[in-house]
Protein backbone atom coordinates (compact mmCIF):
# COMPACT_ATOMS: atom_id res chain seq x y z
CA UNK A 1 0.00 0.00 0.00
CA UNK A 2 1.05 3.40 -0.97
CA UNK A 3 1.90 5.78 2.15
CA UNK A 4 -0.39 9.25 1.75
CA UNK A 5 2.36 11.21 3.13
CA UNK A 6 2.91 14.26 1.07
CA UNK A 7 6.51 14.67 -0.76
CA UNK A 8 7.36 17.15 -2.51
CA UNK A 9 10.34 17.13 -4.95
CA UNK A 10 11.99 20.36 -6.66
CA UNK A 11 14.69 20.56 -9.42
CA UNK A 12 15.04 19.11 -13.02
CA UNK A 13 17.05 17.48 -15.38
CA UNK A 14 17.92 13.94 -15.39
CA UNK A 15 18.76 14.26 -11.61
CA UNK A 16 15.24 14.36 -10.73
CA UNK A 17 14.03 11.86 -12.17
CA UNK A 18 15.01 8.82 -10.02
CA UNK A 19 13.78 10.89 -7.31
CA UNK A 20 10.22 11.16 -8.85
CA UNK A 21 10.45 7.84 -10.08
CA UNK A 22 10.90 6.38 -6.50
CA UNK A 23 7.91 8.69 -5.36
CA UNK A 24 5.76 7.51 -7.54
CA UNK A 25 6.39 3.87 -6.38
CA UNK A 26 5.52 4.47 -2.86
CA UNK A 27 3.14 7.57 -2.55
CA UNK A 28 -0.28 8.02 -3.14
CA UNK A 29 0.04 11.72 -4.80
CA UNK A 30 3.51 12.65 -5.42
CA UNK A 31 3.99 16.80 -6.24
CA UNK A 32 6.97 17.34 -8.45
CA UNK A 33 8.13 21.06 -9.17
CA UNK A 34 9.85 21.70 -12.03
CA UNK A 35 12.70 24.47 -12.66
CA UNK A 36 11.52 26.75 -16.18
CA UNK A 37 14.94 28.08 -16.75
CA UNK A 38 16.18 25.39 -19.35
CA UNK A 39 16.47 27.46 -22.91
CA UNK A 40 19.11 24.71 -24.57
CA UNK A 41 18.51 21.76 -27.61
CA UNK A 42 14.88 21.19 -28.78
CA UNK A 43 13.49 22.99 -25.43
CA UNK A 44 14.78 26.38 -26.33
CA UNK A 45 13.77 25.84 -29.80
CA UNK A 46 10.23 26.03 -28.50
CA UNK A 47 10.56 28.42 -25.86
CA UNK A 48 11.66 31.07 -28.48
CA UNK A 49 9.74 30.22 -31.29
CA UNK A 50 6.66 29.83 -29.47
CA UNK A 51 7.52 32.26 -26.67
CA UNK A 52 6.27 29.60 -24.05
CA UNK A 53 7.20 28.02 -20.66
CA UNK A 54 10.42 25.08 -21.29
CA UNK A 55 8.80 21.60 -21.74
CA UNK A 56 12.10 19.57 -21.20
CA UNK A 57 12.11 19.06 -17.40
CA UNK A 58 8.25 18.64 -17.49
CA UNK A 59 8.47 16.03 -19.71
CA UNK A 60 10.79 14.15 -18.08
CA UNK A 61 8.66 14.59 -15.04
CA UNK A 62 6.04 13.47 -17.07
CA UNK A 63 7.72 10.17 -17.89
CA UNK A 64 8.73 9.36 -14.52
CA UNK A 65 5.45 9.70 -12.50
CA UNK A 66 3.52 7.89 -15.54
CA UNK A 67 1.84 4.68 -14.81
CA UNK A 68 0.41 3.99 -18.44
CA UNK A 69 0.42 -0.16 -19.20
CA UNK A 70 1.27 0.81 -22.59
CA UNK A 71 5.11 0.58 -22.50
CA UNK A 72 5.85 2.35 -25.69
CA UNK A 73 4.34 5.78 -24.67
CA UNK A 74 6.99 6.62 -22.39
CA UNK A 75 9.46 5.48 -25.07
CA UNK A 76 7.28 7.75 -27.65
CA UNK A 77 7.19 10.39 -24.60
CA UNK A 78 11.40 10.71 -24.79
CA UNK A 79 12.10 10.14 -29.05
CA UNK A 80 14.05 12.54 -30.13
CA UNK A 81 14.59 12.76 -34.00
CA UNK A 82 17.59 12.75 -35.29
CA UNK A 83 16.63 13.92 -38.98
CA UNK A 84 13.97 16.30 -41.08
CA UNK A 85 14.43 19.51 -41.39
CA UNK A 86 12.83 21.24 -38.27
CA UNK A 87 12.48 18.10 -36.44
CA UNK A 88 16.05 17.06 -36.06
CA UNK A 89 16.99 16.98 -32.59
CA UNK A 90 13.33 17.74 -31.10
CA UNK A 91 12.08 15.18 -28.38
CA UNK A 92 8.58 13.93 -29.33
CA UNK A 93 6.97 14.95 -25.56
CA UNK A 94 8.33 18.80 -26.05
CA UNK A 95 6.45 19.03 -29.21
CA UNK A 96 3.49 17.14 -27.78
CA UNK A 97 3.24 20.03 -24.84
CA UNK A 98 3.99 22.53 -27.40
CA UNK A 99 0.50 21.62 -28.85
CA UNK A 100 -1.39 20.34 -26.25
CA UNK A 101 0.08 24.22 -25.02
CA UNK A 102 -1.41 25.84 -28.35
CA UNK A 103 -4.67 23.66 -28.43
CA UNK A 104 -5.94 24.47 -24.67
CA UNK A 105 -3.48 28.01 -24.43
CA UNK A 106 -2.31 27.37 -20.90
CA UNK A 107 1.21 25.33 -20.21
CA UNK A 108 -0.16 24.18 -17.08
CA UNK A 109 -3.62 22.61 -18.75
CA UNK A 110 -1.49 20.87 -21.45
CA UNK A 111 0.68 19.57 -18.76
CA UNK A 112 -2.68 18.03 -17.39
CA UNK A 113 -3.73 16.63 -20.91
CA UNK A 114 -0.29 14.81 -21.29
CA UNK A 115 -0.45 13.75 -17.77
CA UNK A 116 -4.23 11.73 -18.55
CA UNK A 117 -2.39 10.33 -21.56
CA UNK A 118 0.51 8.45 -20.10
CA UNK A 119 -1.83 8.03 -16.67
CA UNK A 120 0.69 10.14 -14.53
CA UNK A 121 0.48 10.16 -11.11
CA UNK A 122 1.26 13.10 -8.82
CA UNK A 123 0.76 16.32 -9.99
CA UNK A 124 3.43 18.21 -12.13
CA UNK A 125 3.82 22.05 -11.13
CA UNK A 126 6.04 24.72 -13.11
CA UNK A 127 7.64 26.84 -10.75
CA UNK A 128 6.74 29.84 -12.41
CA UNK A 129 4.62 30.69 -15.16
CA UNK A 130 7.15 33.69 -15.89
CA UNK A 131 9.48 33.36 -18.48
CA UNK A 132 12.72 34.66 -17.29
CA UNK A 133 16.27 33.98 -18.30
CA UNK A 134 19.08 32.22 -16.48
CA UNK A 135 22.00 34.93 -15.90
CA UNK A 136 25.46 34.54 -14.06
CA UNK A 137 28.56 36.01 -12.63
CA UNK A 138 31.76 34.14 -12.90
CA UNK A 139 34.34 35.49 -9.97
CA UNK A 140 36.45 36.72 -12.88
CA UNK A 141 33.68 39.31 -13.21
CA UNK A 142 32.20 37.97 -16.39
CA UNK A 143 28.44 37.57 -16.98
CA UNK A 144 27.23 34.53 -18.88
CA UNK A 145 23.35 34.55 -20.09
CA UNK A 146 21.44 31.71 -20.75
CA UNK A 147 21.22 28.30 -18.74
CA UNK A 148 22.52 26.31 -21.59
CA UNK A 149 25.84 28.52 -21.58
CA UNK A 150 26.38 28.72 -17.87
CA UNK A 151 25.67 24.87 -17.99
CA UNK A 152 27.83 24.09 -20.69
CA UNK A 153 31.01 26.17 -20.78
CA UNK A 154 32.63 27.20 -23.74
CA UNK A 155 36.09 27.17 -22.95
CA UNK A 156 38.41 24.86 -20.46
CA UNK A 157 39.31 25.37 -17.37
CA UNK A 158 36.35 28.43 -17.05
CA UNK A 159 36.36 30.83 -13.71
CA UNK A 160 34.12 29.45 -11.37
CA UNK A 161 30.49 30.76 -10.60
CA UNK A 162 30.43 33.22 -8.11
CA UNK A 163 26.66 34.21 -8.47
CA UNK A 164 23.14 33.42 -10.67
CA UNK A 165 20.11 35.22 -11.25
CA UNK A 166 16.71 35.63 -12.67
CA UNK A 167 16.05 38.01 -15.35
CA UNK A 168 13.51 39.41 -15.23
CA UNK A 169 12.34 38.50 -12.18
CA UNK A 170 10.10 35.40 -11.60
CA UNK A 171 7.10 35.00 -9.30
CA UNK A 172 6.19 31.83 -7.48
CA UNK A 173 3.65 29.44 -9.07
CA UNK A 174 0.55 29.59 -6.68
CA UNK A 175 0.26 26.37 -6.81
CA UNK A 176 3.85 25.38 -6.10
CA UNK A 177 3.64 28.05 -3.00
CA UNK A 178 0.26 25.60 -1.85
CA UNK A 179 2.43 22.62 -2.05
CA UNK A 180 4.75 23.16 -0.69
CA UNK A 181 2.97 24.25 2.00
CA UNK A 182 0.51 21.43 2.55
CA UNK A 183 3.88 19.00 2.19
CA UNK A 184 5.40 16.73 5.00
CA UNK A 185 8.64 16.39 3.49
CA UNK A 186 10.50 18.58 0.44
CA UNK A 187 13.06 17.14 -1.19
CA UNK A 188 15.70 19.43 -3.29
CA UNK A 189 18.09 17.63 -5.94
CA UNK A 190 19.89 15.61 -6.87
CA UNK A 191 20.75 17.40 -10.21
CA UNK A 192 23.27 20.43 -11.73
CA UNK A 193 23.21 22.82 -8.77
CA UNK A 194 23.27 26.37 -10.64
CA UNK A 195 21.35 25.15 -13.49
CA UNK A 196 18.70 22.51 -12.37
CA UNK A 197 18.34 22.94 -8.49
CA UNK A 198 19.04 27.25 -7.62
CA UNK A 199 17.17 28.59 -10.53
CA UNK A 200 13.76 26.97 -8.36
CA UNK A 201 15.48 29.32 -5.12
CA UNK A 202 15.66 31.85 -7.06
CA UNK A 203 11.90 32.62 -8.12
CA UNK A 204 10.04 35.09 -5.74
CA UNK A 205 8.68 33.44 -2.68
CA UNK A 206 9.65 30.01 -2.87
CA UNK A 207 12.79 30.12 -0.29
CA UNK A 208 10.11 31.82 1.95
CA UNK A 209 7.94 29.06 1.62
CA UNK A 210 10.59 26.14 2.38
CA UNK A 211 11.63 28.33 5.35
CA UNK A 212 7.59 28.56 6.70
CA UNK A 213 6.78 24.94 5.52
CA UNK A 214 5.88 22.37 8.72
CA UNK A 215 7.08 19.92 6.55
CA UNK A 216 10.99 18.67 6.60
CA UNK A 217 13.39 19.63 3.47
CA UNK A 218 15.78 17.14 2.47
CA UNK A 219 18.77 18.24 0.06
CA UNK A 220 20.09 14.94 -1.58
CA UNK A 221 24.07 15.96 -2.83
CA UNK A 222 24.96 14.48 -6.52
CA UNK A 223 27.40 12.03 -6.44
CA UNK A 224 29.70 13.63 -8.84
CA UNK A 225 30.85 16.66 -9.77
CA UNK A 226 30.07 19.06 -13.25
CA UNK A 227 32.79 20.79 -15.16
CA UNK A 228 32.01 24.39 -15.41
CA UNK A 229 29.44 24.19 -11.91
CA UNK A 230 30.99 22.54 -9.22
CA UNK A 231 34.50 21.32 -9.93
CA UNK A 232 36.69 20.36 -6.92
CA UNK A 233 33.23 20.84 -4.92
CA UNK A 234 32.91 18.57 -1.88
CA UNK A 235 29.87 16.92 -0.23
CA UNK A 236 29.91 20.59 1.80
CA UNK A 237 30.49 22.84 -1.05
CA UNK A 238 27.03 21.53 -2.73
CA UNK A 239 25.34 22.66 0.91
CA UNK A 240 27.28 25.67 1.30
CA UNK A 241 25.88 26.56 -1.93
CA UNK A 242 22.38 25.77 -2.19
CA UNK A 243 22.10 27.31 1.68
CA UNK A 244 23.04 30.81 0.67
CA UNK A 245 19.96 31.01 -1.64
CA UNK A 246 17.69 29.85 1.37
CA UNK A 247 17.03 31.42 4.51
CA UNK A 248 19.08 30.12 7.61
CA UNK A 249 18.24 27.22 8.78
CA UNK A 250 15.81 25.72 5.80
CA UNK A 251 17.23 22.69 5.32
CA UNK A 252 16.66 19.71 8.05
CA UNK A 253 18.56 17.05 6.70
CA UNK A 254 21.28 16.20 3.59
CA UNK A 255 21.74 12.66 1.77
CA UNK A 256 25.47 11.77 1.18
CA UNK A 257 26.27 9.33 -0.87
CA UNK A 258 29.18 7.06 0.33
CA UNK A 259 29.32 4.49 -2.26
CA UNK A 260 33.02 4.05 -3.91
CA UNK A 261 32.83 2.67 -7.27
CA UNK A 262 35.81 0.92 -9.16
CA UNK A 263 38.08 3.24 -11.69
CA UNK A 264 37.36 1.69 -14.38
CA UNK A 265 33.77 3.01 -14.04
CA UNK A 266 34.06 6.04 -13.12
CA UNK A 267 37.41 6.57 -16.09
CA UNK A 268 34.42 8.20 -18.41
CA UNK A 269 33.87 10.73 -16.18
CA UNK A 270 37.44 11.78 -16.13
CA UNK A 271 37.76 12.22 -19.33
CA UNK A 272 34.97 15.12 -18.66
CA UNK A 273 36.62 16.42 -16.10
CA UNK A 274 34.26 15.05 -13.93
CA UNK A 275 35.06 13.47 -10.57
CA UNK A 276 33.14 11.58 -7.72
CA UNK A 277 31.82 14.21 -4.45
CA UNK A 278 34.37 13.63 -1.57
CA UNK A 279 32.63 13.09 1.60
CA UNK A 280 34.49 15.86 3.80
CA UNK A 281 32.45 14.52 6.94
CA UNK A 282 34.52 16.44 9.49
CA UNK A 283 32.52 19.65 7.95
CA UNK A 284 29.17 18.84 8.27
CA UNK A 285 27.52 18.94 11.95
CA UNK A 286 24.28 18.44 12.70
CA UNK A 287 21.78 21.05 11.46
CA UNK A 288 20.78 20.01 9.16
CA UNK A 289 21.41 16.78 9.60
CA UNK A 290 24.11 14.70 7.75
CA UNK A 291 22.61 11.14 6.32
CA UNK A 292 25.48 8.97 4.80
CA UNK A 293 24.06 6.24 2.73
CA UNK A 294 24.69 3.93 -0.05
CA UNK A 295 22.54 5.81 -2.98
CA UNK A 296 24.23 4.90 -6.30
CA UNK A 297 22.66 2.00 -8.97
CA UNK A 298 25.37 -1.28 -8.65
CA UNK A 299 26.41 -0.75 -12.16
CA UNK A 300 25.97 1.29 -15.04
CA UNK A 301 26.32 5.22 -14.94
CA UNK A 302 26.71 6.88 -11.87
CA UNK A 303 23.73 7.40 -11.03
CA UNK A 304 21.56 7.45 -7.81
CA UNK A 305 19.43 3.98 -7.77
CA UNK A 306 15.53 4.49 -7.32
CA UNK A 307 14.92 1.40 -4.60
CA UNK A 308 17.73 3.40 -2.26
CA UNK A 309 16.36 6.76 -2.69
CA UNK A 310 12.56 5.52 -1.79
CA UNK A 311 14.30 3.62 1.22
CA UNK A 312 15.96 6.33 2.05
CA UNK A 313 12.85 9.01 1.65
CA UNK A 314 10.58 6.53 3.78
CA UNK A 315 12.81 6.84 6.92
CA UNK A 316 12.41 10.13 6.70
CA UNK A 317 8.70 10.68 5.93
Amino acid sequence: MKSSRKVVAIGGGTGLFPVLSALGNYFESPTAIITMADDGGSTGILREEFEMLPPGDVRRAIVALGHSDDLLLPKLMEYRFKEGAGLSGHAFGNLLLAALTRITGSFEEAIAEAGRILNTEGDIIPVTLNLSKLIGELEDGTVIKGETNIDIPREPRRAKIKKVWLEPKAKANPRALKAIGDADLVIIGPGDLYTSLIPNLLVDGIGKALANTKAKVLYIVNCMTKEGETNGFAASAFLGAISSYLPAGTIDYVAINTTKPAAARLKPYAEEHSWQVEVDEKSFGTNPMPLYADLLLDKGLMRYDTEKLATLIKLIV
